[in-house]
């Protein structure tokens, strides 16, 4: 019989380490996700595996990195068309090959 308390004991103890570090929670965040789903995934470890590691990131992360990709979309562009531009000038300025296409 001891040995039933002592392992009821460890147990208590680690159910209050989860609860402690968050583990708990997060799990249940996911589990309600899962839930809350109208088509259930094919493959519910893969769904749980895939949204542990989102459930750390908040909402002022995930804008801040919303921001800097558009940021980032909106210099390509830039630069896309810039690019673009220059190599247009640069082809007023190459002689044409002998085969019509431009000298390198």
């Amino acid at each position: 019989m001891a040995h039933y308390r002592a392992s009821d004991s460890k147990r208590e103890h680690f159910r209050r380490y989860l609860e402690k570090t968050g583990v708990v929670d997060s799990l249940t965040s996911v589990f309600v996700s899962l839930y809350e789903q109208q088509e259930k995934p094919a493959n519910a470890l893969e769904y749980v595996k895939g949204h542990l590691g989102a459930v750390t990131v908040t909402s002022a992360d995930t804008e801040a990195l919303q921001q800097e990709v558009n940021d980032l979309r909106q210099r390509c562009a830039c630069l896309e068309e810039e690019n673009k531009d220059l190599k247009a000038r640069l082809q007023q300025y190459e002689p044409a090959s002998e085969d019509g296409g431009t000298a390198n």
